[in-house]
């Protein structure tokens, strides 16, 4: 498969790991919007939001897991973050491998 992000995962394509477990894999962003910015891909590919179903729901269950513990490590979560997800061409999505940003470090006040 042709997908950036399983290559991130597989170590193919180097990154810079804040966590890692048996199904979510986070990394910083190498064009960061905040002073925090996280991107959590699950470990097994789904193009999109759209290709969530009962079969697969725990691998999204997992980045919302991890995403708490993420932002406390990183010392942002009392102040507040935000996290984001581009689903689709029209919705800005630029990498066809289901992925959250979660924003932190600063005050967000616009979408």
């Amino acid at each position: 498969m042709d997908c950036l992000f399983c290559k991130i995962i597989a170590g193919e394509i180097p990154s810079t790991k804040v966590y890692e477990d048996d199904a979510v894999y986070a990394f910083r962003d190498i064009n960061p919007q905040a002073p925090e910015h996280i991107v959590l891909v699950p470990k097994t590919h789904m193009d999109s939001a759209n290709d969530i179903t009962e079969d697969n729901i725990s691998n999204v269950t997992a980045i919302w897991r991890a995403i708490p513990k993420i932002a406390k490590e990183l010392h942002f979560a009392e102040n507040g973050y935000r996290v984001i997800n581009n689903c689709g061409e029209d919705g800005g999505q630029t990498v066809n491998h289901l992925h959250f940003h979660l924003l932190g470090g600063r005050k967000f006040t616009d979408f």
